[in-house]
């Protein structure tokens, strides 16, 4: 499922095909039957956060602050002078381990991935999700049943959502975190993004998204090509 994950993230950039029709349609295979999430909704929310990494309010990858944690000096500075406290701060590289990695996929995305695609009328990528569903339930359920299946389900989202939150937060959230300033494209990617050793194991282990500063100035390149 994770490699799944960034196998998705190379056709929802366009970065596979010549044909950008071809990546539409694979990427909707790949998120839809291998995944069973909605390309619509994954393309509603990436392409924001590529417009506007690290931006309050504009990139939704960063929308956890204020309500879980405080993100960025500057806007961490703003709390602390309007005594707002959503969460005990001092304490979220603690609870980070709790409500974070282990939490986002399992709990968070999989009740919203069915809201946005009912609430937007998205009928092809719920078809495509309903797929993977039967998909799963008719090869395990003869072998585990109800209960086992439902189980198997939760320990794979579990361990996804632990292995995405660490890869997308390690090159992004170490970054300039504040408000939209207007800057120019070019410096508003770079502010926002960094970089992880790079290793044949890393490569595999991020799906090339050490490769995070490249990823972000040319999002369309295939990313073998990054370290080049």
């Amino acid at each position: 499922q994770a490699q799944a994950g960034w196998l998705q993230h190379d056709f929802g950039h366009l970065s596979v095909f010549s044909k950008s029709r071809w990546n539409h349609w694979v990427h909707k295979f790949v998120i839809g039957h291998l995944k069973g999430a909605p390309a619509s909704w994954w393309n509603h929310l990436h392409f924001q956060h590529h417009a506007k990494p690290n931006c309050f309010r504009k990139d939704p990858d960063v929308n956890m602050h204020p309500l879980f944690f405080a993100l960025g000096k500057t806007l961490s500075v703003e709390l602390g002078v309007q005594k707002k406290k959503f969460m005990p701060y001092n304490h979220q590289h603690k609870y980070f381990f709790i409500i974070g990695p282990p939490a986002l996929v399992p709990l968070y995305f999989q009740w919203y991935i069915f809201y946005f695609v009912v609430q937007r009328k998205q009928w092809v990528d719920l078809a495509w999700m309903l797929t993977f569903y039967i998909r799963f339930f008719l090869t395990y359920l003869p072998l585990l049943g109800v209960k086992g299946i439902l189980g198997l389900h939760l320990l794979v989202r579990f361990i996804e959502s632990n292995w995405f939150v660490w890869i997308t937060q390690m090159n992004h959230i170490p970054m300039h975190i504040d408000y939209d300033k207007n800057v120019d494209w070019f410096s508003t990617q770079l502010q926002a993004t960094c970089n992880v050793q790079q290793s044949l194991f890393n490569d595999w282990f991020s799906g090339h998204l050490n490769f995070q500063i490249e990823h972000h100035l040319f999002p369309t390149m295939p990313r073998h090509n990054y370290w080049k």
